[in-house]
């Protein structure tokens, strides 16, 4: 074969024919050599694919736990907010308390689907479902303080007065002489 020409297989210029046609044992009848085996490549690969699921399971767990702790950084948002907002009744210190209100509820309720994409055999999602929803109630908690301290919680007796009955006489005086 001259240099630089390609030989030609079945009309085509520049395709090569690996067809073995030599006489001589090929390679896969030469033995391997001492402590390798074409099994331990296997082994490898099944290694390597559980090391990777390994790797992939420990990323779920690592990212479960970073969801976990968003409601964090909400909270103290969240307080600097209500404190930024003082503490008279107004339309945005109501609108805060109410935000404040309603994202930890509405959390609560999608639990489910904020760790859906972590679920996994090997990944444990209890612990950071556990601290997403304390996290969440302490949100709540924060919110509801904020009510009461803007007096919108009926804490006192005297919130109640319109349902309590008439208090009963104990005495009646009367009488006496008319002037005219």
């Amino acid at each position: 074969m001259e240099k630089g020409k390609g030989v030609m297989v079945g009309g085509r210029r520049w395709a090569v024919d690996f067809t073995d046609y030599s006489t001589s044992p090929s390679s896969r009848d030469v033995p391997d050599p001492p402590g390798f085996s074409r099994a331990s490549q296997d082994q490898d690969d099944s290694t390597l694919s559980r090391q990777k699921k390994d790797a992939e399971s420990n990323w779920k767990s690592q990212k479960a736990w970073e969801v976990a702790q968003a409601p964090f950084k909400n909270l103290l948002m969240m307080g600097f907010m209500m404190w930024m907002a003082g503490s008279t009744v107004h339309l945005f210190s109501i609108g805060i308390t109410f935000s404040a209100l309603w994202q930890p509820i509405s959390a609560l309720q999608g639990v489910g689907k904020v760790f859906e994409p972590y679920k996994d055999v090997k990944v444990d999602l209890l612990g950071p479902k556990l601290l997403f929803i304390a996290l969440n109630l302490g949100g709540l908690a924060l919110g509801v303080w904020k009510l009461n301290t803007l007096g919108l919680l009926p804490t006192h007796a005297s919130d109640w007065v319109s349902s309590l009955p008439p208090a009963q006489e104990v005495e009646y005086s009367g009488g006496g002489i008319p002037i005219r």
